[in-house]
């Protein structure tokens, strides 16, 4: 059992860096991961947690706090860009009585996984620290700030990267901290800008706490990569990839087959059932749900779709918004708009567009048609380059085709309309009237043969 379940503590995520590195009028935070915001892979992260509350400090861009006011969270603006210390102090308002441990992480560190935060904080009740915050070992530390240790080990100070002069220093700074909220408030007021940046540095608190002789505590990382931040749109890229495959995993360990995981793309909130295959170069979106034994791909899209067991969606088809009921097949090159739904056993096949469409249990549309505002019953089959006429210009209106139908060819159903069960409309036809159940409707005009046409013609 966690050591600090029952714990009560709060958060605050610091979310005011402009990221001038991204090169974007978009705020570095609200840039995407796979379909989700940075900062909410961070938000989700602490969440799991159980903090009695999260404070997040914004730069005041009106789309991140836009962003922010549907979510569980207390936002205050920092009004000046002076530093971590700086946004730290900005968040004090809205900590003012609270005693008690505070978890600080940045908004741009999307990799960070629940079970190190939850290691930090019980690393920080065991030693009874004021403060404890993470490290990592790096090759290559550029960009972070060193940690330095004195005599048997015992932590010194942060050296940020602007004012780092020596070498060899491979322990650097994480950026997540633990603190216990009356040392905090306290040493905050001892922050100087006293650095190459002018700024107040959050890691100065470490140094703070050293020489008041507080207990400073340090927790080391496991994966360097965790702790990474995103300030580049190169580093969104390599954290993406971290994250999605970190998805891929999880569900290999879940007993999907994903034929090329270089090629396969699932967002977050997607769920599969086992013994189904993903084949390459499929994109799994939104809160896409897939049941057991399906087949998808290769080359798929699926955004905020359901299906159900044993469904098989063919190369280059794309489903959104739409539910595929068991042992139905879509595609190949079939598109599926929203509120579609596809009955078991049913086929959509080359080609074909379905939008806000009912297609009952084993329905068949298997190459070239347009069913759109249509409720089509079971056993009903539409021929090639059938289509339904929904739209007038002004409004759209509803086709009904009864169970066991047949609509042949090249047919246009003028809606509003209704075929009946069991009713033919013969090939090339313009239904305009509704087609009594068993009866045959057939609209075309005579046939007229014109002998020597040929020939008069290249005259």
């Amino acid at each position: 059992m966690d050591k600090f379940r029952g714990m009560k503590f709060r958060v605050v995520v610091l979310a005011a860096g402009k990221g001038r590195r991204m090169r974007s009028s978009v705020s570095k935070v609200l840039h995407p991961l796979l379909g989700r915001p940075m900062i909410e892979w961070v938000l989700g992260v602490v969440q799991q947690l159980g903090p009695e509350e999260v404070v997040v400090v914004s730069s005041g861009d009106e789309a991140l706090l836009g962003f922010l006011s549907s979510k569980p969270v207390k936002v205050v603006v920092q009004r000046e860009p002076l530093g971590t210390g700086h946004a730290v102090m900005v968040a004090q308002g809205e900590l003012e009585g609270y005693r008690g441990p505070l978890l600080l992480v940045y908004g741009d560190t999307p990799l960070l996984r629940v079970e190190t935060l939850k290691r930090l904080l019980e690393r920080h009740l065991e030693q009874q620290a004021v403060l404890t915050f993470l490290t990592v070992m790096l090759d290559e530390p550029k960009g972070y700030g060193r940690v330095l240790r004195g005599e048997g080990g015992k932590v010194l100070k942060v050296v940020e990267e602007a004012d780092f002069r020596g070498e060899g220093v491979k322990e650097a700074n994480a950026g997540v901290y633990v603190a216990e909220a009356d040392f905090l408030r306290e040493a905050l007021k001892e922050l100087k800008p006293f650095n190459a940046q002018g700024e107040y540095y959050l890691t100065d608190l470490v140094e703070i706490g050293v020489k008041k002789g507080a207990k400073v505590e340090t927790l080391l990382a496991d994966d360097p990569q965790e702790v990474m931040g995103v300030n580049t749109r190169h580093e969104l890229v390599m954290a993406q990839d971290v994250l999605r495959r970190r998805i891929l995993w999880r569900w290999l360990e879940e007993g999907v087959t994903i034929e090329d995981p270089d090629t396969t793309w699932i967002e977050p909130e997607v769920s599969i059932g086992p013994d189904t295959v993903i084949r390459p170069f499929c994109f799994l979106r939104g809160k896409t749900s897939i049941g057991s034994s399906c087949r998808i791909g290769p080359m798929v899209e699926l955004v905020d779709t359901v299906l159900g067991d044993g469904v098989e969606v063919r190369f280059c088809s794309y489903v959104e918004g739409s539910e595929v009921a068991e042992g139905a097949v879509i595609g190949p090159f079939s598109r599926l708009r929203p509120k579609s739904f596809i009955g078991p056993q049913a086929k959509v096949g080359n080609f074909v567009e379905v939008k806000n469409s009912v297609l009952g249990p084993g329905v068949k549309a298997n190459h070239l048609a347009y069913i759109g505002d249509a409720e089509v019953g079971e056993g009903a089959n539409i021929g090639a380059g059938a289509i339904t006429c929904n739209y007038d210009g002004l409004r759209k209106h509803k086709t009904v085709i009864g169970p066991r139908a047949f609509i042949g060819s090249n047919v246009s159903l003028v809606a509003p309309v209704i075929v009946g069960e069991e009713a033919t409309v013969g090939a090339g036809s313009v239904v305009t009237k509704d087609v009594p159940p068993g009866s045959l409707a057939v609209e075309r005009s005579k046939q007229k043969v014109i002998e020597g046409w040929a020939k008069r013609r290249r005259k």
